[in-house]
């Protein structure tokens, strides 16, 4: 049996991804883990493992086969994803024109993440908002999924014996 991959474990990724970090699928389990770019680094130098702290020396073998291993795939990284076009599309799809224009303007130059979400908060508008990212969010998994051959279910479809679904419970 060929493993679907939780649909929503990897949007959850995707969601928390951080500048500093990046996530990879096992293709052959559906298993997901995230990585510090920095506890990459320092496997990756081949830094003695006596001299890095007592956590991360267990989780050596793990990093050491998903960065070497081809059975991995690294997720797109918070850069991939384009949350600036995420929030442009959220404006534009907004009937009331003077909103829509707010939020456009918001979006443009420095600060924009955070203009976008005052007007956002102040508008009374954040469901619709997070509504809106977690379907783009859900849309660009499915997208890398298919490019990548990746099967994926949605929960209510993920068989219960599929570890991908066992790690859920």
């Amino acid at each position: 049996m060929t493993v679907k991959v939780s649909l929503r474990r990897v949007v959850e990724e995707f969601d928390a991804l951080t500048d500093e970090t990046s996530a990879y699928l096992n293709r052959e389990t559906g298993e997901l883990y995230a990585l510090g770019d920095e506890e990459a680094g320092l496997v990756e130098d081949g830094i003695d493992p006596v001299e890095l702290p007592e956590w991360l020396i267990d989780e050596v073998p793990k990093i050491r086969e998903v960065l070497e291993s081809e059975d991995w795939l690294a997720l797109p990284t918070r850069f991939d994803i384009h949350e600036w076009a995420i929030m442009d599309d959220f404006a534009r799809s907004i009937d009331d024109a003077d909103l829509r224009n707010e939020l456009l303007t918001a979006i443009r130059g420095r600060g924009a993440f955070r203009w976008f979400k005052d007007a956002v908060q102040r508008h009374e508008i954040h469901q619709d908002w997070y509504d809106h990212r977690a379907a783009a969010l859900t849309q660009f998994a499915i997208d890398w999924l298919d490019e990548h051959g990746v099967d994926y279910a949605a929960d209510s479809d993920t068989p219960p014996e599929d570890p991908a679904y066992q790690e859920l419970r």
